[in-house]
């Protein structure tokens, strides 16, 4: 693809005013950083349809998928989450107040909880990924199928670079 974006732009007047600094990986990194901002827009706006923020729709989905009783403890969500237990704690109270969790007593932790998903918010979160599949759907399928698989080759290697497993 020959047109020129944005980045272009950029990259050229940095080279101008530093031809010294050498800006190539930028054109990487700096493309990466406007499409997650473009990324969590589309899942602000396709998520907002259904009363849910990305954040909300993380920690019903990671309950979604925790298995057939779709319990974790509010740690394991912290740590699936990247968030602290105070993070965890707001999130859980705003989709308690709407009845899309339910906080029990942990039955290994008489001072525990784990947190459910109830039948509301499993209906919820489906209609919700449902959703942002087809969004994102429309989105890759402006690439052919052995672009998208090259792009998602890439993707995984630098995001394990960056999140190594087990680490």
């Amino acid at each position: 693809m020959d047109q020129p974006d944005l980045m272009d732009q950029l990259l050229a007047r940095w080279s101008d005013a530093r031809p010294d600094l050498g800006v190539a990986e930028l054109a990487v990194t700096g493309r990466l950083s406007r499409l997650g901002q473009h990324m969590a827009d589309r899942d602000d706006a396709t998520f907002g349809r259904f009363g849910l923020n990305r954040g909300e729709v993380g920690a019903l989905s990671a309950l979604r998928v925790a298995g057939p009783q779709h319990r974790l403890s509010p740690t394991q969500l912290g740590r699936g989450l990247m968030l602290s237990s105070a993070g965890v704690t707001s999130r859980l109270d705003r989709l308690e107040k709407r009845g899309l969790v339910a906080r029990l007593p942990d039955p290994a932790d008489r001072r525990g909880i784990i947190v459910e998903l109830t039948a509301e918010g499993l209906a919820l979160v489906d209609a919700a990924v449902v959703a942002k599949t087809e969004s994102d759907r429309q989105l890759l399928g402006r690439l052919d199928p052995a672009e998208a698989e090259a792009l998602q080759r890439l993707l995984k290697k630098l995001l394990l670079i960056m999140e190594p497993p087990g680490g």
